[in-house]
C-alpha cells in the first residue's frame, strides 16, 4: 500500500521510500523514513495536497510524492 491510500486519521508506518534521485533525497531529509510513524492529518479539497503527522510535526506533501512512499496501514 502507498501513503497516497491512507485515510484521513489512519496511521501506517512506512516501509520503503521510492522515487530517485533528489526526490528521494529530499523525502528522507523530510523525515520520511523506513520504520517511521505517519498519520494522515487533513487532504486538501481538491485530493493534493496531504497533511502528514509525523516525528512531532506537520508535513505537507504532494500526492504524485505519497505514491512513491510504501507503508503498512496499522490497526486502531
Amino acid at each position: 500500500m502507498t501513503l497516497d491510500r491512507l485515510k484521513v486519521g489512519a496511521y501506517g508506518v512506512i516501509t520503503a521510500v521510492g522515487g530517485e534521485g533528489a526526490l528521494r533525497r529530499r523525502l528522507l531529509d523530510m523525515g520520511l523514513t523506513p520504520r517511521t510513524r505517519v498519520m494522515v492529518r487533513k487532504v486538501a479539497p481538491m485530493g493534493d495536497p496531504i497533511e502528514l503527522f509525523l516525528r512531532g510535526y506537520e508535513l505537507t506533501i504532494r500526492l504524485e510524492d505519497a505514491q512513491k512512499i510504501e507503508i503498512t496501514e496499522e490497526e486502531a
